[in-house]
């Protein structure tokens, strides 16, 4: 039993540590707004791995083969969505810069409330199904997993790592935004995160 807590934090912590569009938008909104915002984010991100994990667990090897005709069209739906935040974070930021006003929780992206920010980033790391098949890959690939309680740490591990890392980042988002808290750093920032956004959005719809 304690073996599926230990591949469940391996796992978790394996799908949670690049760095990718979901971790810049966790630390842009926690420069940008606050750690309760910030923080809400990153435990979106964990629930989406811990229910892609908890279905990788139940679900098998059938799994990969349900998921892999609709990759291509989540990955577009995934990119689009990615490019409309970095358009609208670039917008704000711009607007806040050329008025002079000092940013507050609105520049976030829209996303300026802890459950508006829990929302939205849930759904959008659900729409990413390379890991459910990353989930379902380790979980074909390990016999720990099986057995009574076993999935349920599994996906505990999974849950614990995921949310402990991102919960880093979001502190991180923080630290940035109070040493960057001029108007230009807070220009930098932004116009530095929607172009990061944009980019690895990009990447997304290359071929794998």
């Amino acid at each position: 039993m304690t073996e599926a807590l230990l591949a469940g934090l391996v796992a978790g912590y394996g799908v949670a540590i690049p760095v990718g569009a979901i971790a810049i938008l966790i630390l842009g909104l926690s420069a940008r707004t606050s750690f309760r915002v910030g923080a809400a984010a990153a435990l979106a991100v964990a629930t989406a791995d811990g229910l892609y994990a908890a279905v990788a667990a139940l679900g098998g090897a059938g799994l990969a083969g349900v998921v892999a005709p609709v990759a291509g069209p989540l990955r577009v739906v995934a990119a689009a969505v990615l490019l409309g935040l970095a358009a609208h974070g670039l917008w704000r930021t711009w607007s806040a810069h050329r008025t002079r006003r000092t940013p507050t929780a609105s520049a976030g992206g829209g996303l300026s409330t802890p459950g508006r920010a829990y929302a939205a980033l849930l759904g959008l790391t659900l729409l990413n199904p390379a890991t459910v098949l990353y989930f379902t890959a380790l979980v074909l690939g390990r016999r720990d997993t099986a057995g009574a309680g076993a999935p349920a740490l599994f996906v505990a591990g999974v849950f614990l790592a995921s949310a402990s890392w991102q919960l880093l980042i979001a502190g991180g988002g923080t630290v940035v935004g109070r040493a960057l808290s001029s108007p230009r750093g807070r220009l930098v920032t932004g116009l530095v995160s929607s172009a990061l956004i944009a980019a690895l959005a990009v990447v997304a719809l290359l071929p794998g």
